[in-house]
């Protein structure tokens, strides 16, 4: 049913507006605040402390006093917070959905579908604290052993993008509260609250004061420079974009920082003649609307082959102009708004650049009138091969369709971008999987499958999509270092 205003007014008031830092809630230095808006309505939902530089260093201080203890604090424990964590996120999943979608606008089945994804890592990361193996072997000449061990990094800085609340914060927290790191997290300043929700959550699973700090604001710069600056920061994990990535790495580098980047991405979706199309299909709207088309991960191009471009354009079509548009907490709702009304812009500046250009809108193309950010879901056929919105990541529900003839043909189009982060290719040709997947560049390949991120999973790209991996056990190795030891043989002649 339709939420009502009274159980959001409820919920908004349950979460925490203040900064966390050494356990408890507190004013920004300054008493600055800064606003929370519903991209549906333009309404504001909440007013939040606003962080400070001075702010972010009380925070690393807090991090850097409970680092020792924290590192120290045996793995179980560690795995049992996580896992505590893990069952009051569920308990609690129609909270955090609801806040999810108020803050960012997506679909409230959408946003029950973060939380079931985002919990996971938590759930996941409780299993892998306690499974971080070193190894003890003979060195080849047998004359000495190496002893190799697992050690914390240290504090870290987490940043967090704005289009999955949840799943963003506990992608990083996770791995951080398993390896024995503490931590200072920067949300987005757009989609704070339910990282303020998540964070009072982990307090609650009994997470020790300094461990986990938050400092929200609306100024990254003021809670990331003054930190990277500071030799007791020994990491930093970003998502968001590449140019912001890129600038965060010239700082690192100042203090030689650990850095897991998770930057931008332009996924092509490679669809061959002898692909189930109405599978196809599918995986298309499952690969280009999740998140209303928000996501790194998001099906940006795709390349159809010849032979079927006509007809799989034309099911495409027919699906994404079905979709209805509306406010994530109606129940008819399958679209909801865009993040701001820049982003709502640039997306229909894309569109209208090609058609320009002399692309074809089957459906959609124009902004809906009225509150709030909406964009109509949009499929673009005959977009010429050298379009600008091939190149771009159009982060909104906007699907340009361009068509190839050969195998060789699809890898080139493929691989003709900056970015390598996620890709999909539909074929009955178990060959062709590994054949391509072989040959494109891109740290993620969904074969016959729309949607493949899974916290079991190594999750990350290359090129200029980052470094680094998050999920799998290479996420736990992100917040880790390998010290060896080496040890003279008693028994070596």
């Amino acid at each position: 049913m339709t939420i009502t205003p009274e159980r959001e007014a409820e919920l908004l008031a349950s979460v925490p507006t203040g900064l966390l830092i050494n356990g408890e809630w507190r004013d920004a230095s300054d008493g600055g605040t800064f606003d929370v808006q519903d991209p549906a309505t333009g309404k504001v939902l909440a007013t939040l402390a606003s962080a400070t530089s001075e702010d972010a260093m009380a925070a690393l201080d807090a991090a850097d006093a409970a680092q020792d203890s924290w590192a120290r604090t045996p793995a179980r424990d560690r795995a049992e917070i996580l896992r505590r964590a893990f069952d009051l996120v569920q308990e609690r999943a129609e909270d955090f959905a609801l806040l999810m979608t108020l803050e960012m606008g997506k679909p409230l089945a959408e946003s029950r579908g973060e939380v079931t994804y985002g919990s996971e890592f938590l759930r996941w990361f409780s299993e892998e604290a306690v499974r971080d193996y070193g190894r003890y072997v003979t060195t080849p000449e047998g004359k000495n052993k190496i002893l190799v061990q697992r050690k914390p990094v240290g504090p870290c800085l987490l940043i967090t993008p704005w289009n999955f609340p949840l799943a963003m914060a506990t992608r990083k927290v996770g791995p951080a509260v398993a390896a024995g790191c503490t931590m200072v997290l920067k949300p987005a300043k757009l989609t704070p609250l339910t990282s303020q929700l998540f964070a009072a959550t982990m307090l609650e699973a009994g997470l020790p004061a300094g461990v986990l700090n938050v400092t929200s604001s609306k100024s990254a710069s003021g809670i990331s420079g003054p930190l990277m600056q500071d030799p007791r920061l020994r990491k930093v994990s970003f998502t968001g974009s590449t140019p912001v990535g890129k600038q965060l790495l010239k700082d690192a580098a100042d203090n030689v920082l650990r850095t897991s980047m998770e930057l931008g991405g332009n996924a092509p979706f490679i669809v061959f003649a002898d692909a189930d199309l109405d599978r196809a299909v599918e995986g298309a709207m499952a690969a280009k609307m999740r998140n209303m088309g928000e996501a790194c991960t998001a099906a940006n191009r795709f390349l159809v082959q010849a032979p079927v471009a006509e007809e799989f354009t034309r099911k495409f079509a027919d699906a994404m102009g079905a979709l209805t548009l509306g406010r994530g907490t109606e129940d008819s709702t399958k679209v909801g708004p865009l993040i701001d009304g820049g982003a709502r812009d640039d997306v229909h500046s894309l569109v209208t650049a090609a058609l320009d250009a002399g692309a074809e809108a089957l459906t959609g193309g124009r902004a809906r009138e009225g509150a709030g950010y909406f964009y109509e879901p949009t499929v673009l056929a005959n977009v010429p091969q050298d379009a600008a919105i091939l190149g771009s990541e159009i982060f909104g529900p906007v699907a340009p369709v361009t068509v190839f003839e050969t195998e060789e043909e699809a890898i080139k189009l493929a691989n003709s971008t900056e970015y390598g982060l996620a890709s999909y290719v539909y074929s009955q040709d178990v060959n062709r999987m590994f054949r391509v997947s072989e040959q494109i560049e891109f740290g993620l390949v969904g074969f016959n499958a729309g949607v493949i991120s899974n916290a079991a999973a190594p999750f990350g790209g290359v090129k200029q999509s980052g470094m680094g991996r998050e999920g799998g056990s290479e996420g736990l190795n992100e917040y880790t270092s390998a010290q060896y030891i080496g040890i003279a043989d008693p028994y070596a002649v």
